[in-house]
Protein backbone atom coordinates (compact mmCIF):
# COMPACT_ATOMS: atom_id res chain seq x y z
CA UNK A 1 0.00 0.00 0.00
CA UNK A 2 1.56 3.64 -1.35
CA UNK A 3 0.41 7.25 0.04
CA UNK A 4 1.39 10.28 -2.40
CA UNK A 5 5.06 11.02 -2.42
CA UNK A 6 4.58 14.01 -0.13
CA UNK A 7 4.22 11.42 2.69
CA UNK A 8 7.08 8.77 1.78
CA UNK A 9 10.18 8.60 3.12
CA UNK A 10 13.48 9.73 0.76
CA UNK A 11 14.17 5.74 0.01
CA UNK A 12 10.43 5.38 -0.74
CA UNK A 13 10.62 8.85 -2.78
CA UNK A 14 13.03 8.07 -5.17
CA UNK A 15 11.05 4.63 -6.30
CA UNK A 16 8.40 7.15 -8.50
CA UNK A 17 10.63 7.26 -10.80
CA UNK A 18 10.04 3.78 -11.67
CA UNK A 19 6.42 4.46 -12.34
CA UNK A 20 7.46 6.12 -15.22
CA UNK A 21 9.40 3.36 -16.84
CA UNK A 22 6.91 0.77 -16.34
CA UNK A 23 4.36 2.71 -18.16
CA UNK A 24 6.99 2.89 -21.40
CA UNK A 25 7.57 -0.74 -20.93
CA UNK A 26 3.91 -1.68 -21.00
CA UNK A 27 3.61 0.52 -24.10
CA UNK A 28 6.12 -1.11 -25.94
CA UNK A 29 4.72 -4.47 -24.53
CA UNK A 30 0.75 -3.53 -25.94
CA UNK A 31 2.56 -2.74 -29.14
CA UNK A 32 4.34 -6.00 -29.43
CA UNK A 33 1.33 -8.12 -28.36
CA UNK A 34 -1.10 -6.18 -30.85
CA UNK A 35 -0.59 -9.31 -33.36
CA UNK A 36 -1.95 -11.81 -30.65
CA UNK A 37 -4.99 -14.41 -31.63
CA UNK A 38 -6.94 -15.92 -29.46
CA UNK A 39 -8.35 -19.25 -29.50
CA UNK A 40 -12.17 -17.65 -28.04
CA UNK A 41 -14.74 -19.87 -28.94
CA UNK A 42 -12.82 -22.98 -30.08
CA UNK A 43 -12.30 -24.16 -26.75
CA UNK A 44 -15.44 -23.66 -25.30
CA UNK A 45 -18.88 -21.62 -26.13
CA UNK A 46 -18.13 -18.03 -25.13
CA UNK A 47 -20.57 -17.07 -22.68
CA UNK A 48 -22.35 -13.69 -22.29
CA UNK A 49 -22.06 -13.64 -18.60
CA UNK A 50 -23.29 -10.51 -16.62
CA UNK A 51 -23.45 -10.24 -12.62
CA UNK A 52 -26.69 -8.49 -10.90
CA UNK A 53 -25.93 -6.82 -7.03
CA UNK A 54 -28.64 -8.95 -5.20
CA UNK A 55 -27.47 -7.86 -1.82
CA UNK A 56 -30.70 -5.55 -0.25
CA UNK A 57 -32.82 -7.61 -2.34
CA UNK A 58 -31.58 -10.91 -0.91
CA UNK A 59 -31.30 -9.61 2.47
CA UNK A 60 -27.58 -8.90 2.97
CA UNK A 61 -28.18 -4.93 3.27
CA UNK A 62 -24.65 -4.30 5.22
CA UNK A 63 -22.93 -1.40 5.50
CA UNK A 64 -19.52 -1.55 6.88
CA UNK A 65 -18.63 0.41 9.81
CA UNK A 66 -14.77 1.79 9.19
CA UNK A 67 -14.98 5.24 12.49
CA UNK A 68 -12.72 7.12 9.74
CA UNK A 69 -11.67 10.10 12.23
CA UNK A 70 -10.01 12.84 12.15
CA UNK A 71 -7.00 10.61 13.83
CA UNK A 72 -6.51 8.79 10.82
CA UNK A 73 -5.86 5.43 12.65
CA UNK A 74 -4.65 3.34 10.09
CA UNK A 75 -6.60 0.09 10.96
CA UNK A 76 -9.95 2.59 9.23
CA UNK A 77 -8.69 2.16 6.11
CA UNK A 78 -7.84 -1.75 5.88
CA UNK A 79 -10.86 -3.51 6.51
CA UNK A 80 -13.25 -5.40 6.09
CA UNK A 81 -13.89 -8.88 5.63
CA UNK A 82 -16.41 -11.62 5.22
CA UNK A 83 -16.57 -15.54 3.60
CA UNK A 84 -19.07 -18.23 2.22
CA UNK A 85 -19.22 -21.23 4.28
CA UNK A 86 -21.88 -23.52 5.34
CA UNK A 87 -22.63 -23.57 8.84
CA UNK A 88 -25.56 -25.53 9.12
CA UNK A 89 -24.15 -28.34 6.43
CA UNK A 90 -27.08 -27.94 4.32
CA UNK A 91 -25.30 -27.64 1.51
CA UNK A 92 -26.24 -24.55 0.72
CA UNK A 93 -22.99 -21.91 0.98
CA UNK A 94 -24.27 -19.06 4.20
CA UNK A 95 -22.36 -15.52 4.43
CA UNK A 96 -20.74 -14.13 7.54
CA UNK A 97 -19.81 -10.51 7.03
CA UNK A 98 -16.98 -8.67 9.22
CA UNK A 99 -17.80 -5.21 10.75
CA UNK A 100 -14.81 -2.58 12.10
CA UNK A 101 -15.62 -0.30 14.34
CA UNK A 102 -14.09 2.54 15.77
CA UNK A 103 -10.86 3.71 17.50
CA UNK A 104 -11.72 6.97 18.44
CA UNK A 105 -15.56 6.74 18.96
CA UNK A 106 -16.76 4.69 21.60
CA UNK A 107 -20.19 5.44 20.49
CA UNK A 108 -19.74 4.03 17.09
CA UNK A 109 -18.00 1.09 18.08
CA UNK A 110 -20.92 0.08 20.05
CA UNK A 111 -23.12 -0.10 16.77
CA UNK A 112 -20.49 -2.23 14.66
CA UNK A 113 -21.77 -5.57 14.49
CA UNK A 114 -20.65 -8.82 12.88
CA UNK A 115 -23.83 -10.59 11.05
CA UNK A 116 -24.18 -14.32 9.94
CA UNK A 117 -26.46 -14.48 7.50
CA UNK A 118 -28.45 -18.12 6.51
CA UNK A 119 -28.94 -19.29 2.60
CA UNK A 120 -32.87 -19.64 2.79
CA UNK A 121 -32.17 -21.68 -0.80
CA UNK A 122 -34.36 -19.57 -2.73
CA UNK A 123 -32.06 -16.40 -3.47
CA UNK A 124 -32.60 -14.74 -0.38
CA UNK A 125 -30.92 -14.80 3.13
CA UNK A 126 -31.81 -14.91 6.76
CA UNK A 127 -30.12 -12.87 9.54
CA UNK A 128 -29.53 -15.24 12.04
CA UNK A 129 -26.66 -13.37 14.18
CA UNK A 130 -28.98 -12.95 17.11
CA UNK A 131 -29.32 -16.27 17.91
CA UNK A 132 -25.66 -17.51 16.51
CA UNK A 133 -23.98 -16.27 19.75
CA UNK A 134 -21.52 -14.00 17.51
CA UNK A 135 -20.99 -11.18 19.15
CA UNK A 136 -18.98 -8.21 17.88
CA UNK A 137 -16.09 -7.45 20.79
CA UNK A 138 -12.85 -5.95 18.84
CA UNK A 139 -12.13 -3.73 15.79
CA UNK A 140 -12.58 -6.31 12.83
CA UNK A 141 -10.85 -7.45 10.21
CA UNK A 142 -10.99 -10.41 8.45
CA UNK A 143 -12.03 -14.20 9.15
CA UNK A 144 -11.59 -17.95 7.88
CA UNK A 145 -13.62 -20.96 8.33
CA UNK A 146 -12.52 -24.95 9.23
CA UNK A 147 -13.93 -27.87 11.07
CA UNK A 148 -11.00 -27.24 13.67
CA UNK A 149 -12.63 -30.21 16.33
CA UNK A 150 -13.40 -32.60 13.42
CA UNK A 151 -17.18 -32.79 14.68
CA UNK A 152 -19.24 -31.97 11.41
CA UNK A 153 -19.65 -28.52 12.02
CA UNK A 154 -17.15 -25.87 10.34
CA UNK A 155 -15.96 -23.36 13.16
CA UNK A 156 -15.39 -19.88 12.89
CA UNK A 157 -12.10 -17.60 13.31
CA UNK A 158 -12.18 -13.73 13.26
CA UNK A 159 -9.33 -11.54 13.50
CA UNK A 160 -9.35 -8.13 14.86
CA UNK A 161 -6.72 -4.75 15.31
CA UNK A 162 -6.97 -6.53 18.83
CA UNK A 163 -7.13 -10.14 20.33
CA UNK A 164 -8.40 -12.57 17.94
CA UNK A 165 -12.13 -14.68 18.32
CA UNK A 166 -12.57 -18.14 18.19
CA UNK A 167 -16.35 -19.60 17.63
CA UNK A 168 -16.91 -22.93 17.87
CA UNK A 169 -20.30 -24.34 15.97
CA UNK A 170 -22.50 -26.28 18.47
CA UNK A 171 -24.67 -27.20 15.30
CA UNK A 172 -28.62 -25.18 15.02
CA UNK A 173 -27.23 -22.36 14.11
CA UNK A 174 -25.51 -21.71 17.75
CA UNK A 175 -21.69 -20.58 18.26
CA UNK A 176 -19.72 -20.33 21.62
CA UNK A 177 -16.81 -18.01 21.74
CA UNK A 178 -14.38 -20.17 22.94
CA UNK A 179 -12.15 -18.08 25.68
CA UNK A 180 -9.10 -16.50 24.91
CA UNK A 181 -9.68 -17.99 21.53
CA UNK A 182 -8.48 -21.05 22.30
CA UNK A 183 -4.62 -20.19 22.87
CA UNK A 184 -4.95 -18.40 19.06
CA UNK A 185 -6.07 -14.83 20.71
CA UNK A 186 -3.16 -13.13 19.64
CA UNK A 187 -3.18 -9.27 20.71
CA UNK A 188 -1.44 -8.29 17.32
CA UNK A 189 -2.62 -6.81 14.64
CA UNK A 190 -4.27 -9.72 12.23
CA UNK A 191 -5.31 -9.88 9.24
CA UNK A 192 -5.95 -12.74 6.92
CA UNK A 193 -6.10 -16.48 8.26
CA UNK A 194 -6.02 -19.85 7.13
CA UNK A 195 -6.72 -23.15 8.53
CA UNK A 196 -4.05 -25.79 6.56
CA UNK A 197 -2.81 -29.21 9.22
CA UNK A 198 0.64 -28.43 8.82
CA UNK A 199 1.57 -31.73 10.24
CA UNK A 200 -1.23 -33.95 8.34
CA UNK A 201 -2.14 -35.50 11.81
CA UNK A 202 -5.83 -34.82 10.52
CA UNK A 203 -6.34 -31.36 12.68
CA UNK A 204 -6.65 -28.18 11.80
CA UNK A 205 -3.71 -25.57 12.36
CA UNK A 206 -4.03 -21.91 12.48
CA UNK A 207 -2.56 -19.61 9.92
CA UNK A 208 -2.50 -15.67 10.62
CA UNK A 209 -0.65 -13.28 9.31
CA UNK A 210 0.17 -9.54 11.33
CA UNK A 211 0.28 -6.30 9.70
CA UNK A 212 2.25 -3.80 11.70
CA UNK A 213 2.35 -2.08 15.23
CA UNK A 214 -0.08 0.86 14.47
CA UNK A 215 -1.81 0.96 18.12
CA UNK A 216 -3.77 3.15 19.20
CA UNK A 217 -0.85 4.41 21.81
CA UNK A 218 1.29 4.29 18.51
CA UNK A 219 -0.89 7.09 15.64
CA UNK A 220 2.26 8.33 13.74
CA UNK A 221 1.61 12.10 11.94
CA UNK A 222 1.71 11.70 8.27
CA UNK A 223 0.60 14.13 5.76
CA UNK A 224 1.83 18.09 5.15
CA UNK A 225 1.90 20.75 7.82
CA UNK A 226 1.99 23.94 5.86
CA UNK A 227 1.20 25.60 4.38
CA UNK A 228 -2.34 23.81 5.30
CA UNK A 229 -1.87 21.25 7.80
CA UNK A 230 -3.47 18.27 5.56
CA UNK A 231 -3.69 15.02 7.87
CA UNK A 232 -3.57 11.96 5.78
CA UNK A 233 -3.06 7.89 6.70
CA UNK A 234 0.28 6.70 7.03
CA UNK A 235 2.47 4.38 4.64
CA UNK A 236 2.90 1.16 7.00
CA UNK A 237 6.71 1.81 6.20
CA UNK A 238 6.32 4.05 8.69
CA UNK A 239 5.38 1.27 11.41
CA UNK A 240 7.46 -1.40 12.64
CA UNK A 241 5.86 -4.42 11.48
CA UNK A 242 4.97 -7.48 13.13
CA UNK A 243 5.54 -11.63 12.82
CA UNK A 244 3.00 -13.90 11.27
CA UNK A 245 1.65 -16.50 14.02
CA UNK A 246 1.40 -20.62 13.43
CA UNK A 247 -0.77 -22.42 16.12
CA UNK A 248 -0.77 -26.00 16.17
CA UNK A 249 -4.33 -27.86 17.02
CA UNK A 250 -3.90 -29.91 20.22
CA UNK A 251 -6.52 -31.98 19.69
CA UNK A 252 -8.44 -30.70 23.12
CA UNK A 253 -10.26 -27.96 21.62
CA UNK A 254 -7.27 -25.53 21.82
CA UNK A 255 -4.45 -24.39 20.05
CA UNK A 256 -0.67 -23.64 20.82
CA UNK A 257 1.88 -20.71 18.91
CA UNK A 258 4.42 -23.14 17.61
CA UNK A 259 5.53 -19.85 15.44
CA UNK A 260 9.12 -19.93 17.11
CA UNK A 261 9.86 -23.93 16.31
CA UNK A 262 8.28 -23.96 12.89
CA UNK A 263 10.91 -20.88 12.16
CA UNK A 264 8.42 -18.59 11.33
CA UNK A 265 8.35 -15.99 14.23
CA UNK A 266 11.68 -14.25 13.36
CA UNK A 267 10.77 -12.96 9.73
CA UNK A 268 8.44 -9.63 9.73
CA UNK A 269 6.89 -8.42 6.64
CA UNK A 270 4.06 -6.48 7.07
CA UNK A 271 1.28 -9.29 6.46
CA UNK A 272 -1.70 -8.78 4.71
CA UNK A 273 -3.22 -12.03 2.71
CA UNK A 274 -2.25 -15.63 2.73
CA UNK A 275 -2.64 -18.54 0.38
CA UNK A 276 -2.28 -21.82 0.76
CA UNK A 277 -0.99 -25.09 -1.76
CA UNK A 278 2.21 -27.72 -1.85
CA UNK A 279 4.48 -25.77 -4.19
CA UNK A 280 6.40 -28.81 -4.97
CA UNK A 281 4.47 -32.06 -4.64
CA UNK A 282 6.10 -33.68 -1.57
CA UNK A 283 2.97 -33.96 -0.01
CA UNK A 284 2.99 -30.92 2.61
CA UNK A 285 1.09 -27.76 2.83
CA UNK A 286 3.36 -24.56 2.05
CA UNK A 287 2.39 -20.99 3.46
CA UNK A 288 2.56 -18.11 1.07
CA UNK A 289 2.26 -14.68 2.83
CA UNK A 290 1.74 -11.24 0.58
CA UNK A 291 3.42 -8.47 2.33
CA UNK A 292 2.91 -4.50 2.24
CA UNK A 293 5.78 -2.91 0.91
CA UNK A 294 8.35 -5.52 1.51
CA UNK A 295 9.24 -8.79 0.22
CA UNK A 296 6.77 -11.60 0.16
CA UNK A 297 7.20 -14.94 1.78
CA UNK A 298 6.67 -18.41 1.01
CA UNK A 299 7.50 -21.04 3.73
CA UNK A 300 8.19 -24.40 2.42
CA UNK A 301 7.08 -27.38 4.76
CA UNK A 302 10.08 -29.56 5.31
CA UNK A 303 7.55 -31.94 6.73
CA UNK A 304 9.74 -31.96 10.04
CA UNK A 305 7.39 -29.42 11.53
CA UNK A 306 9.59 -26.27 10.73
CA UNK A 307 9.46 -23.96 7.63
CA UNK A 308 12.46 -22.96 5.54
CA UNK A 309 11.23 -19.29 4.33
CA UNK A 310 12.41 -19.93 0.46
CA UNK A 311 10.58 -16.33 -1.54
CA UNK A 312 13.64 -15.66 -2.96
CA UNK A 313 14.64 -18.65 -4.91
CA UNK A 314 10.83 -19.64 -5.91
CA UNK A 315 10.61 -16.26 -7.60
CA UNK A 316 7.99 -14.87 -6.04
CA UNK A 317 9.53 -12.39 -2.99
CA UNK A 318 9.79 -9.73 -5.69
CA UNK A 319 8.62 -8.90 -8.92
CA UNK A 320 10.64 -9.08 -12.42
CA UNK A 321 12.57 -5.69 -11.24
CA UNK A 322 13.50 -7.00 -8.34
CA UNK A 323 12.11 -4.90 -5.84
CA UNK A 324 9.16 -5.15 -3.69
CA UNK A 325 5.59 -4.47 -4.33
CA UNK A 326 2.59 -3.54 -2.00
CA UNK A 327 0.95 -7.16 -1.95
CA UNK A 328 -2.26 -6.82 -0.49
CA UNK A 329 -4.27 -10.63 -1.44
CA UNK A 330 -3.29 -13.71 -3.25
CA UNK A 331 -4.97 -16.66 -4.28
CA UNK A 332 -3.45 -20.01 -5.64
CA UNK A 333 -4.88 -21.43 -9.25
CA UNK A 334 -4.08 -23.06 -12.66
CA UNK A 335 -4.43 -20.29 -14.75
CA UNK A 336 -2.68 -22.45 -17.84
CA UNK A 337 -3.72 -25.90 -17.76
CA UNK A 338 -0.53 -27.29 -16.71
CA UNK A 339 -1.74 -28.98 -13.98
CA UNK A 340 0.11 -26.73 -11.73
CA UNK A 341 -1.64 -23.91 -9.87
CA UNK A 342 0.34 -20.37 -9.91
CA UNK A 343 0.11 -17.50 -8.14
CA UNK A 344 -1.82 -13.96 -8.36
CA UNK A 345 -0.79 -11.26 -5.50
CA UNK A 346 -2.73 -7.65 -5.78
CA UNK A 347 -0.44 -4.21 -5.65
CA UNK A 348 -1.14 -1.25 -4.89
CA UNK A 349 -1.50 1.41 -8.52
CA UNK A 350 1.07 2.09 -10.49
CA UNK A 351 2.78 -1.34 -9.81
CA UNK A 352 0.53 -3.27 -11.66
CA UNK A 353 -0.64 -6.79 -9.94
CA UNK A 354 1.91 -9.62 -10.04
CA UNK A 355 1.43 -13.28 -11.57
CA UNK A 356 3.95 -15.53 -11.17
CA UNK A 357 3.31 -18.99 -13.29
CA UNK A 358 4.76 -22.21 -11.64
CA UNK A 359 7.26 -23.51 -13.41
CA UNK A 360 7.44 -26.88 -10.72
CA UNK A 361 10.17 -28.03 -8.58
CA UNK A 362 8.62 -24.97 -6.46
CA UNK A 363 10.05 -22.58 -8.81
CA UNK A 364 8.30 -19.48 -10.45
CA UNK A 365 8.45 -16.63 -12.95
CA UNK A 366 6.53 -13.54 -13.18
CA UNK A 367 4.34 -13.26 -16.20
CA UNK A 368 2.42 -10.23 -15.06
CA UNK A 369 3.21 -8.49 -18.50
CA UNK A 370 3.12 -11.10 -20.83
CA UNK A 371 -0.17 -12.31 -19.55
CA UNK A 372 -2.09 -9.04 -19.74
CA UNK A 373 -2.44 -8.61 -15.97
CA UNK A 374 -0.17 -5.85 -15.46
CA UNK A 375 -1.70 -3.58 -18.52
CA UNK A 376 -5.03 -4.06 -16.87
CA UNK A 377 -4.56 -3.32 -13.20
CA UNK A 378 -1.83 -0.48 -13.61
CA UNK A 379 -4.06 2.20 -12.06
CA UNK A 380 -5.37 0.36 -9.66
CA UNK A 381 -4.72 -0.58 -5.47
CA UNK A 382 -5.82 -4.05 -5.10
CA UNK A 383 -7.25 -6.09 -2.34
CA UNK A 384 -9.12 -8.99 -3.13
CA UNK A 385 -9.09 -11.42 -5.55
CA UNK A 386 -9.80 -15.12 -7.53
CA UNK A 387 -9.05 -17.50 -9.55
CA UNK A 388 -12.42 -18.43 -11.12
CA UNK A 389 -14.31 -20.36 -14.58
CA UNK A 390 -17.00 -17.24 -14.39
CA UNK A 391 -18.42 -18.26 -17.87
CA UNK A 392 -17.39 -22.12 -17.49
CA UNK A 393 -15.42 -22.48 -20.05
CA UNK A 394 -12.67 -24.52 -18.75
CA UNK A 395 -10.25 -21.63 -18.07
CA UNK A 396 -9.12 -19.98 -14.67
CA UNK A 397 -9.92 -16.42 -15.16
CA UNK A 398 -9.16 -13.48 -12.50
CA UNK A 399 -11.64 -11.21 -10.06
CA UNK A 400 -10.16 -8.36 -8.51
CA UNK A 401 -11.80 -5.30 -6.31
CA UNK A 402 -10.24 -2.33 -6.08
CA UNK A 403 -9.90 0.91 -3.62
CA UNK A 404 -7.50 3.35 -3.06
CA UNK A 405 -6.29 3.21 0.62
CA UNK A 406 -6.09 7.40 1.03
CA UNK A 407 -9.60 8.64 1.83
CA UNK A 408 -8.33 12.27 0.52
CA UNK A 409 -6.29 10.95 -2.12
CA UNK A 410 -7.14 13.92 -4.73
CA UNK A 411 -6.12 16.51 -2.05
CA UNK A 412 -2.84 15.01 -2.57
CA UNK A 413 -2.86 14.00 -6.63
CA UNK A 414 -5.03 15.63 -9.07
CA UNK A 415 -7.86 13.26 -10.84
CA UNK A 416 -6.74 10.02 -8.22
CA UNK A 417 -10.24 8.53 -6.99
CA UNK A 418 -10.84 7.03 -3.46
CA UNK A 419 -13.35 4.57 -4.99
CA UNK A 420 -12.23 2.34 -7.82
CA UNK A 421 -14.01 -0.01 -10.52
CA UNK A 422 -13.43 -3.91 -9.62
CA UNK A 423 -12.02 -6.09 -12.74
CA UNK A 424 -13.18 -9.16 -14.12
CA UNK A 425 -10.55 -10.36 -16.48
CA UNK A 426 -11.35 -13.36 -18.64
CA UNK A 427 -8.35 -15.62 -19.90
CA UNK A 428 -9.04 -15.92 -23.04
CA UNK A 429 -5.81 -18.81 -23.53
CA UNK A 430 -3.16 -16.03 -24.75
CA UNK A 431 -3.48 -13.22 -21.66
CA UNK A 432 -6.22 -11.68 -19.42
CA UNK A 433 -8.71 -9.18 -21.05
CA UNK A 434 -10.78 -6.96 -18.85
CA UNK A 435 -14.32 -7.54 -19.85
CA UNK A 436 -15.79 -6.30 -17.25
CA UNK A 437 -17.97 -3.52 -19.04
CA UNK A 438 -19.95 -6.56 -20.44
CA UNK A 439 -20.37 -7.96 -16.92
CA UNK A 440 -23.23 -5.75 -16.13
CA UNK A 441 -23.14 -2.78 -13.95
CA UNK A 442 -21.98 -4.20 -10.77
CA UNK A 443 -18.58 -4.23 -11.85
CA UNK A 444 -18.67 -0.87 -13.73
CA UNK A 445 -19.15 0.72 -10.32
CA UNK A 446 -16.81 2.45 -8.37
CA UNK A 447 -16.08 1.30 -4.59
CA UNK A 448 -13.58 1.46 -1.88
CA UNK A 449 -12.97 -2.19 -3.00
CA UNK A 450 -11.34 -4.89 0.67
CA UNK A 451 -12.83 -8.58 0.57
CA UNK A 452 -13.79 -10.93 -2.44
CA UNK A 453 -15.10 -14.26 -2.14
CA UNK A 454 -16.41 -16.86 -5.02
CA UNK A 455 -18.74 -19.32 -4.17
CA UNK A 456 -22.32 -20.71 -6.06
CA UNK A 457 -25.20 -19.06 -3.77
CA UNK A 458 -27.86 -20.82 -5.55
CA UNK A 459 -26.08 -24.15 -6.59
CA UNK A 460 -26.43 -23.92 -10.08
CA UNK A 461 -23.00 -24.17 -11.54
CA UNK A 462 -22.35 -20.84 -11.94
CA UNK A 463 -19.68 -18.87 -9.45
CA UNK A 464 -21.15 -15.75 -7.52
CA UNK A 465 -19.10 -12.87 -5.68
CA UNK A 466 -19.38 -11.34 -2.51
CA UNK A 467 -17.36 -8.34 -2.37
CA UNK A 468 -17.14 -6.23 0.57
CA UNK A 469 -16.25 -2.23 0.88
CA UNK A 470 -14.77 -0.15 3.44
CA UNK A 471 -16.88 2.04 4.59
CA UNK A 472 -19.52 0.69 2.26
CA UNK A 473 -21.75 -1.34 1.47
CA UNK A 474 -21.70 -5.12 0.77
CA UNK A 475 -22.43 -6.38 -2.78
CA UNK A 476 -23.19 -10.18 -3.41
CA UNK A 477 -23.17 -10.68 -7.53
CA UNK A 478 -25.30 -13.13 -8.56
CA UNK A 479 -23.93 -14.89 -12.00
CA UNK A 480 -26.74 -14.55 -14.77
CA UNK A 481 -27.04 -15.08 -18.41
CA UNK A 482 -25.88 -16.47 -21.15
CA UNK A 483 -23.75 -19.63 -19.98
CA UNK A 484 -24.71 -22.88 -21.68
CA UNK A 485 -21.01 -24.70 -20.04
CA UNK A 486 -21.20 -27.40 -18.46
CA UNK A 487 -19.56 -27.54 -15.07
CA UNK A 488 -18.89 -30.11 -11.99
CA UNK A 489 -18.94 -28.79 -8.01
CA UNK A 490 -17.44 -31.34 -5.72
CA UNK A 491 -17.55 -31.64 -1.74
CA UNK A 492 -14.90 -33.12 0.00
CA UNK A 493 -15.57 -35.05 3.04
CA UNK A 494 -12.10 -36.10 4.94
CA UNK A 495 -11.77 -39.25 7.37
CA UNK A 496 -9.76 -38.72 10.70
CA UNK A 497 -10.32 -42.49 10.67
CA UNK A 498 -8.79 -44.82 8.47
CA UNK A 499 -5.35 -45.07 9.43
CA UNK A 500 -4.36 -45.91 13.69
CA UNK A 501 -0.94 -44.08 12.85
CA UNK A 502 1.20 -41.70 10.21
CA UNK A 503 -1.13 -39.23 8.27
CA UNK A 504 -4.14 -38.44 8.58
CA UNK A 505 -7.10 -35.91 6.75
CA UNK A 506 -9.07 -33.36 8.34
CA UNK A 507 -12.95 -33.58 7.84
CA UNK A 508 -13.20 -30.44 5.55
CA UNK A 509 -10.84 -32.23 3.28
CA UNK A 510 -8.47 -28.58 3.12
CA UNK A 511 -5.42 -29.83 1.29
CA UNK A 512 -7.04 -32.52 -0.66
CA UNK A 513 -6.00 -32.13 -4.62
CA UNK A 514 -8.13 -32.84 -7.37
CA UNK A 515 -7.65 -34.01 -10.51
CA UNK A 516 -9.90 -33.96 -13.47
CA UNK A 517 -10.30 -35.38 -16.74
CA UNK A 518 -12.89 -34.24 -19.51
CA UNK A 519 -13.32 -33.08 -23.14
CA UNK A 520 -9.95 -34.51 -23.49
CA UNK A 521 -8.49 -31.78 -21.02
CA UNK A 522 -6.96 -32.09 -17.33
CA UNK A 523 -8.09 -29.50 -14.86
CA UNK A 524 -6.29 -29.30 -11.33
CA UNK A 525 -7.36 -27.74 -8.36
CA UNK A 526 -7.39 -27.95 -4.25
CA UNK A 527 -9.50 -27.36 -1.58
CA UNK A 528 -8.71 -24.64 0.10
CA UNK A 529 -9.01 -21.94 3.28
CA UNK A 530 -7.84 -18.67 3.87
CA UNK A 531 -6.73 -16.92 0.03
CA UNK A 532 -7.86 -13.79 -1.50
CA UNK A 533 -7.73 -10.94 1.43
CA UNK A 534 -9.75 -10.75 4.82
CA UNK A 535 -12.17 -13.45 3.39
CA UNK A 536 -12.29 -17.20 2.27
CA UNK A 537 -14.32 -19.00 -0.92
CA UNK A 538 -16.54 -21.79 -0.29
CA UNK A 539 -14.43 -24.77 0.01
CA UNK A 540 -16.65 -26.94 -2.43
CA UNK A 541 -14.38 -27.35 -5.81
CA UNK A 542 -15.92 -25.76 -8.99
CA UNK A 543 -14.60 -26.97 -12.68
CA UNK A 544 -16.15 -24.89 -15.83
CA UNK A 545 -16.27 -28.11 -18.15
CA UNK A 546 -16.64 -26.34 -21.44
CA UNK A 547 -18.53 -28.70 -24.00
CA UNK A 548 -17.77 -31.73 -22.28
CA UNK A 549 -20.52 -34.21 -21.63
CA UNK A 550 -18.90 -35.84 -19.03
CA UNK A 551 -15.84 -36.41 -16.25
CA UNK A 552 -13.60 -39.19 -17.75
CA UNK A 553 -12.20 -39.62 -14.45
CA UNK A 554 -11.94 -37.67 -11.12
CA UNK A 555 -8.94 -37.89 -9.22
CA UNK A 556 -8.50 -36.84 -5.56
CA UNK A 557 -5.47 -37.28 -3.38
CA UNK A 558 -5.94 -36.38 0.12
CA UNK A 559 -3.79 -34.97 2.45
CA UNK A 560 -3.12 -38.64 3.96
CA UNK A 561 -1.94 -39.86 0.91
CA UNK A 562 -4.89 -42.11 0.08
CA UNK A 563 -6.41 -41.57 -3.96
CA UNK A 564 -9.93 -41.78 -4.43
CA UNK A 565 -10.86 -42.91 -8.28
CA UNK A 566 -13.87 -41.96 -9.82
CA UNK A 567 -14.85 -42.51 -13.67
CA UNK A 568 -17.73 -41.75 -15.90
CA UNK A 569 -19.34 -39.06 -13.99
CA UNK A 570 -22.05 -36.60 -14.84
CA UNK A 571 -21.56 -33.58 -15.46
CA UNK A 572 -23.67 -30.32 -14.41
CA UNK A 573 -24.21 -31.91 -10.42
CA UNK A 574 -22.97 -31.18 -7.41
CA UNK A 575 -21.40 -34.63 -6.06
CA UNK A 576 -20.22 -34.92 -2.57
CA UNK A 577 -16.98 -37.46 -2.02
CA UNK A 578 -16.20 -38.73 1.33
CA UNK A 579 -12.55 -40.21 1.77
CA UNK A 580 -12.53 -43.83 1.45
CA UNK A 581 -16.30 -44.27 -0.48
CA UNK A 582 -15.96 -42.20 -3.13
CA UNK A 583 -19.28 -39.99 -4.92
CA UNK A 584 -22.02 -40.37 -1.88
CA UNK A 585 -24.54 -37.71 -3.45
CA UNK A 586 -25.51 -36.27 -6.47
CA UNK A 587 -27.84 -33.44 -7.22
CA UNK A 588 -28.45 -31.98 -9.93
CA UNK A 589 -27.60 -28.25 -10.96
CA UNK A 590 -30.48 -25.86 -9.75
CA UNK A 591 -30.91 -24.38 -13.02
Amino acid sequence: MLIPNSQLPTPKRRRASGHFRVCAAIVVFLLEVGGWKSDVGTFAQVANVSFRDIAAAAGVNVTHVNGASAEKYFAEIMGSGGLFFDFDDDGWVDIFIVDGGSIADPKVAASARHRLFRNRHNGTFEDVTALSGIRHHEYGMGACAGDYDNDGAVDLYVTNYGPNTLYRNLGHGRFAEVPRAGGAGTALWSTSCAFVDVDRDGLLDLFVTNYVQAEKTNNKFCGRRSPVMLRGYCHPLAYDPSPNVLYRNTGKGTFVDISAQAGIATLRGNGLGVAVTDINDDGWPDVFVANDGKPNFLFRNTGTGAFEEVGLPAGVSLAADAKPRAGMGTAFGDYDGDGRLDLVVTNHEFEMHSLFRNLGGGVFTDVTLESGLGPATLPYVGFGVAFLDYDNDGRRDLAIVNGNVVDNIAEFRKGAKHAQPSLLLRNTGDRFVNVGKQAGPAFARETVGRALAKGDIDNDGDLDLLITSNGGPVQLLLNEGGNRNNALLVRMIGSTSLTASGPKSNRDGIGARLTLIAGGRTYVDQVSSGSSYLTQHDMRVHVGLGSATKVDRLEIAWPDGRVDVMENLPVNHIITVREGQGETQRVPFAR
